[in-house]
């Protein structure tokens, strides 16, 4: 397998950290390429990182999918419980985590830009999201493992890209369930071991 990075990027970090988890790491080729290198089309005509092509050449992407992917192969424990209530709250954690990374990752190549009105509240805007994001996940941290599904692994990849490019704007006063939460997942080997750079 090959997959197309950027050390920085959140969403690589949560493939990389799934492939961890399920004891594929060693089985995926790392292959850096900017999104402006035409290179990257045939594995994602979108431009974006991850993209995964798969033994058989067959292009996978984005994270959602890729990870699904890796869960489906190995014999390791599955991060997407099969059915029932815990495959639902692991999917929704999923999804809170990925808006997240969704809502920042754009922000940061607007602070550099001129601050007009309309910046300033599409800021404040994507702010919000990311502010009422940790308020759920404040209420449900007692419920959070280690980082055996989707939804926690996500949630690791998401704060640690506040810690990363948001430092200025800290998310832990107010969360201290999170705090210790995090503290304890980000020594785990799947975020332990992809610390993003850049």
């Amino acid at each position: 397998m090959k997959l197309a990075y950027s050390p920085a990027s959140p969403y690589v970090r949560k493939v990389v950290a799934c492939a961890i988890a399920r004891g594929l790491d060693s089985r995926i080729e790392r292959w850096k390429v900017p999104t402006t290198d035409p290179a990257l089309w045939p594995a994602n005509p979108l431009s974006k990182v991850p993209a995964l092509v798969t033994g058989e050449g067959m292009a996978l992407y984005d994270s959602p999918v890729i990870c699904e992917f890796l869960d489906s192969i190995g014999d390791a424990p599955k991060l997407f419980p099969e059915a029932g209530p815990a495959r639902w709250v692991a999917l929704r954690q999923q999804a809170l985590g990925d808006g997240i990374m969704d809502a920042s990752q754009p922000r940061r190549r607007e602070i550099a830009l001129p601050q007009d009105q309309g910046r300033q509240e599409y800021i404040a805007l994507q702010q919000g999201k990311v502010a009422r994001a940790l308020d759920v996940l404040e209420a449900e941290a007692d419920s959070l493992g280690q980082l055996t599904t989707i939804g926690e692994i996500t949630i690791g990849c998401a704060l640690g890209y506040l810690d990363f490019r948001f430092p200025h704007e800290p998310w832990r006063p107010g969360h201290p369930k999170l705090e210790a939460w995090y503290a304890k997942a980000v020594a785990l080997p799947p975020l332990a071991q992809t610390m993003p750079v850049g």
